[in-house]
Formats: structure tokens, C-alpha cells, sequence
């Protein structure tokens, strides 16, 4: 039995926490912050609820494998379902498709429907490649600890595999090789987001993210996702876990060249054979590490392109909006400006962003009555005082402020006017995001997927000192609850091992 502190309460924070506990290893969790789930989290004001991090679930399997695992099924403590209707999306020329919860070839079939052509035969072809992309990549690049460019070395000799693949491709390539319709090549853009990049730079195996989410569904937990995080916490405490709240970690304490514990901000010492860092990595080889512990992830983590952040709304509006589903996206007629002002070296406010809005029609999330909770979220630079590319001062006064008129009046120019339905709004930036959940500039996944090398450069989940792992959104395989969920697993069988 292993003395274990996780850092962090994430969502793979929790999730490895219960994993060791099982295994009777003595884990302590330590978070910053006064509650858990990280940016898996809710916000509630007069009945009204929200998600403020994830707004969907896909790869249930993940969790459920976890529970199932660990004591009672997931079952029997959410509620977990499938919206009518997985996506409503509405394009600059007032085109709107609406998608299923599941099945591409559905999928498919509306997208044929609302813009003719061939854009139904693309996008199956385009979703049967990504099957073949899924199946050579999920054991060695998801299920597995990252791979080092030696061990990738079989697999590059398949010139079937490489070629499917196309790692040298980017995500925007392969849309315009295989979309004819430019809306439909909006929609595979969109994709890259989902790892916080920008389409022209991620690549093209990014294709998989549709391909999983429509394959095994678009899911959402009654109440709100945020439910998921209190159903992670209840299990850890039944697992024996002990947390710590309102406690910044100061330092990852090595002793004989291997980790010995944690300073905290008052000084203690937690003394630990193992530390998990659910904090993001930035943060953890550029503040955590003593001096010199990591210069070899220190630099691959800088050279890397941190990841886009996101401006949300959080919006409690009177009455029912005509046609709007669980999930929303309006798209600009100019999707690159987005992209150039969030990684531009002198990054701005997006003028005419992407908006998403998650309206979700579940009872639990609203007040008795015609009402409606929108999470609005649009892509955002990172967060910096100082200047930094592809960041701005999100403190700056007046600047959200002034910004969330802007997106509530380009949402009325889209068509969905609700300012004279607004009760009240939040306006939640990348500051706060930073200060709330220790992201650094509030950088959603960390680093982003852009550039042939990025797969490389997202950190291990072993860390270079033994004793030390990382997990979380941050860390091998990348953010989402499903790869979080699977990185707690690769992390605790590591330890396991160690």
C-alpha cells in the first residue's frame, strides 16, 4: 500500500483517486479550491441551473466502466440519456440542419437533406475513414501511455495505415479533399475546437471526434453534467478518500532523486510515496517542479500552442424559444476570422464568433414554468496581464462586459434575439476560469493539437521523476471527460506498476 495525494479534484483527479483507493492504496486529495470537479462544475441562482464546463457526454462506457468497477453502477445514481436532437446548426446563409443523437449514416442523411449535393456520400465517406483512423489509433495513442516516436515505428510500416491516417495532414485538408459542400466543412472545422485548436494546424485524425460522438451518441445526465462530478465525490468518499479543501499546493517535494510529498501554502508537508498532478501541467513544470526537476518538459510544454479558452454566458431567460434544441451552434460566414483573431500573434476579441448554446430541456435545470437556462459559450483568447500571443487582459474593465452584449447582439442578428427575455445574465471569462480551476491563462485543454509534432508534446502521464504522474485534461491522452476518464485508468495501472 502506497501513500498517494492527488492534486486536484477534477474530474480525472477524482476518478484516479477512486481507482488507487480500491487497489488499498491510502489516498489524500488536496484542492485548492472550496469544492470539488474542477471544470466540471454548475452554477444554480433561482432555479434556474447550468453547466459551466462540459456540456455533453460521449463515451459513456468510460465512466460506467469505473462504477461498475468500484461499487453501484452508474445506472443507479444518474440518469443518463440521449436528446431528441444531438445538434441544431444554423449557417451565415440561414441554412439549418438538425442531427441525431447517434448513427452517422443519420447523420448523413440530414446533412444530404438540407444541402443536396453530395454532401451526404461525402460525409459517410468521410465517417468511414475516420472508423479505420479510430481503430488503428485508440489502443496506442488513447488506451495506452503515450508513445515515443520508437515505438510508433511498427505502425509507420503499414503504408496502408500511415496513409489512412495522414499524420502529416491537417484537419482542414481533409475536409476540403472530401467535403464538397463548404458547410459541411464548417461543421468537420468545428471539430478541432474540442481540443481547444484551430482546424488549418490540428490534425486530420481529429476526424475521430464526430466519428466517437456520433457513433456511440451524444449523452446528457439529468440535472446537468456537472451531477457526474457529485456521483465522482460520493464514490471516493466511499472509498476511503480524504479531502482537503481551500489548500494550494506550493511544491512537489523530492527527496533521493524520487517524490516525497507536497508543500502546501501554510508549509505542512504531506508526505507521499506517489503524488498524481491533476493540475494543469504548465503549472505543475513551471511552478510545482523545484528549479531544474523537468527542463526537458518544461521546454516542450512552452514550445507548444497552449489551447483556446472560452467566454460563457450563463443566461436565465422567460419563455420558451421557438426551435431550439438541447444543442445550438450558429456559424459566421467567415469561420477563419475566428481562428486568426484566437492564435494570431496579437490575439482579439473573435468580431463574429462561432456561438454555441446549450439549452437544455430537462426540468431539473429550470424553474417551474416557461423558462429557459442557456450556456452560452464562445471561443475566447487565453488570459494574460502581460502580453503573450494568443492572449488578452480579460480583467481589462468594461471588456466582458461590452462583450457580452456583443455576442447577445450578433445572436439577435443570427436570429435569436433574447434581450428582452433576459431575467439576468453571468458572465464568466478566462480569468475566471484561470482563478477558479488553476488552468493557466484559463487554457480549456491545456496545450492545443496544432502542428504535426503536438501529439508528442502533450505531457506523459508518467512524469520524469519517479513517483510522480500526471492526469487530466492536460496531460496524455487530451481533455474531454472521456479521455480524462481513460487517463485515470492509464495512471492508476502505472502506478500499479511502479
Amino acid at each position: 500500500m502506497a501513500r498517494v495525494v492527488v492534486v486536484g479534484s477534477g474530474a480525472g483527479g477524482m476518478a484516479v483517486a477512486i481507482r488507487l483507493a480500491v487497489r488499498r492504496h491510502d489516498v489524500t486529495l488536496v484542492e485548492q479550491g472550496g469544492s470539488y470537479g474542477g471544470k466540471l462544475a454548475g452554477y444554480r441562482r433561482d432555479g434556474f441551473v447550468f453547466d459551466t464546463g462540459p456540456s455533453l457526454l460521449t463515451l459513456p462506457a468510460v465512466y460506467r466502466d469505473l462504477f461498475a468497477r468500484t461499487g453501484k453502477p452508474l445506472e443507479e445514481l444518474l440518469e443518463v440519456t440521449m436528446p431528441e436532437t444531438a445538434f441544431r446548426y444554423r449557417f451565415a446563409d440561414g441554412t439549418t440542419v438538425e442531427l441525431p443523437p447517434a448513427d452517422s449514416g443519420l447523420c448523413a442523411a440530414a446533412f444530404g437533406a438540407a444541402f443536396g449535393g453530395t454532401a451526404e456520400r461525402d460525409w459517410r465517406a468521410l465517417m468511414a475513414r475516420a472508423a479505420r483512423v479510430w481503430q488503428i489509433t485508440r489502443r496506442p495513442f488513447i488506451e495506452a501511455p503515450a508513445p515515443t516516436p520508437r515505438e510508433l515505428l511498427p505502425l509507420a510500416r503499414n503504408v496502408s495505415d500511415v496513409r489512412t491516417v495522414a499524420p502529416f495532414s491537417t484537419l482542414r485538408a481533409l475536409g476540403r479533399r472530401t467535403l464538397s459542400d463548404p458547410r459541411l466543412r464548417q461543421v468537420l472545422d468545428r471539430y478541432a475546437t474540442y481540443t481547444g485548436s484551430d482546424p488549418r494546424r490540428a490534425p486530420a485524425a481529429l476526424a475521430t471526434v464526430p466519428y466517437v460522438e456520433q457513433t456511440f451518441g451524444v449523452h446528457h445526465v439529468a440535472g446537468g453534467l456537472h451531477r457526474l462530478a457529485t456521483a465522482l465525490y460520493e464514490r471516493s468518499l466511499e472509498r476511503g478518500v480524504r479531502y482537503r479543501f481551500d489548500v494550494p499546493v506550493t511544491q512537489v517535494v523530492l527527496a533521493g532523486g524520487r517524490v516525497a510529498g507536497v508543500r502546501l501554502a501554510d508549509g505542512e508537508v504531506l508526505p507521499a510515496d506517489i503524488v498524481v498532478s491533476d493540475a494543469d501541467a504548465s503549472a505543475l513544470y513551471g511552478q510545482l517542479l523545484p528549479e531544474g526537476a523537468a527542463p526537458q518538459q518544461f521546454r516542450r510544454l512552452r514550445r507548444a500552442t497552449p489551447s483556446l479558452s472560452g467566454f460563457v454566458l450563463l443566461l436565465a431567460v422567460r419563455g420558451r424559444t421557438p426551435g431550439i434544441r438541447h444543442h445550438n451552434v450558429w456559424f459566421p460566414a467567415e469561420y477563419d476570422t475566428e481562428f486568426d483573431a484566437v492564435f494570431g500573434r496579437r490575439a482579439r476579441l473573435v468580431p463574429e464568433p462561432t456561438i454555441y448554446a446549450c439549452v437544455p430541456d430537462d426540468p431539473a435545470m429550470r424553474p417551474d414554468g416557461d423558462h429557459e437556462s442557456w450556456s452560452v459559450l464562445v471561443n475566447a483568447p487565453r488570459h494574460s496581464t502581460a502580453p503573450a500571443r494568443g492572449a488578452i487582459d480579460w480583467d481589462a474593465p468594461g471588456l466582458a462586459e461590452s462583450y457580452r452584449d456583443q455576442v447577445l447582439a450578433i445572436l439577435a442578428a443570427r436570429g435569436t434575439d433574447l434581450r428582452e427575455r433576459l431575467l439576468w445574465s453571468v458572465v464568466r471569462t478566462p480569468a475566471d476560469l484561470e482563478r477558479e480551476t488553476g488552468a493557466v491563462g484559463g487554457a480549456i485543454y491545456g496545450s492545443s493539437s496544432n502542428g504535426v509534432r503536438a501529439a508528442f508534446q502533450r505531457p506523459a502521464n508518467a512524469g520524469p521523476v519517479p513517483g510522480l504522474f500526471l492526469v487530466g485534461g492536460s496531460a496524455h491522452p487530451g481533455g474531454g471527460l472521456p479521455l480524462v476518464g481513460i487517463s485515470a485508468e492509464t495512471v492508476a495501472n502505472l502506478v500499479g506498476r511502479a
